[in-house]
């Protein structure tokens, strides 16, 4: 399902915040705290609301080029699409560079991007694909946790 952050299941529709505008260039596929009314980019999985930066679907309707638009960053002032992260729910996730394994347990780091977490960090996310090496941005599919702190 290329050009889509959400990943599923795919028997309901994921909930969403669009009545934001984002507060600078913020790229989909990364984490965003909540504000009243913007949305601000994470860098750690606490201090706030936590939400995934969505793509705009309009912008991938009726474009046959070779623009990614999970790859596309909003304008700042743009209003912004972010996805209410619940336990189980599929989503590709920009991710910080490293080498993955399946299953992996995964937080907010710099960027809103998510990387390996250590003992004491917040689980948000597993990876959940076969092991790979990624570089700074590449997107991965993972499962959001049912958020926890790292033994």
């Amino acid at each position: 399902m290329p050009n889509r952050v959400y990943r599923g299941p795919h028997d309901r529709q994921p909930k969403t915040i669009s009545n934001r505008t984002v507060n600078g260039a913020l790229l989909p596929c990364t984490a965003v705290t909540v504000g009243a009314t913007q949305f601000s980019q994470a860098t750690s999985p606490s201090g706030g609301r936590l939400a995934l930066l969505s793509n705009r679907d309009f912008y991938a309707l009726g474009h046959f080029d070779s623009t990614d638009q999970l790859k596309t960053a909003y304008t700042s002032g743009d209003t912004g699409v972010a996805h209410l992260l619940e336990p189980g729910q599929e989503y590709q996730w920009a991710v910080a560079a490293g080498t993955y394994t399946n299953g992996q347990e995964l937080t907010v780091a710099a960027g809103g991007r998510l990387a390996a977490a250590a003992a004491g960090n917040i689980v948000v996310a597993f990876y959940d694909a076969a092991g790979a090496t990624k570089a700074a941005g590449d997107l991965a599919d993972v499962v959001i946790a049912n958020f926890y702190t790292k033994a």
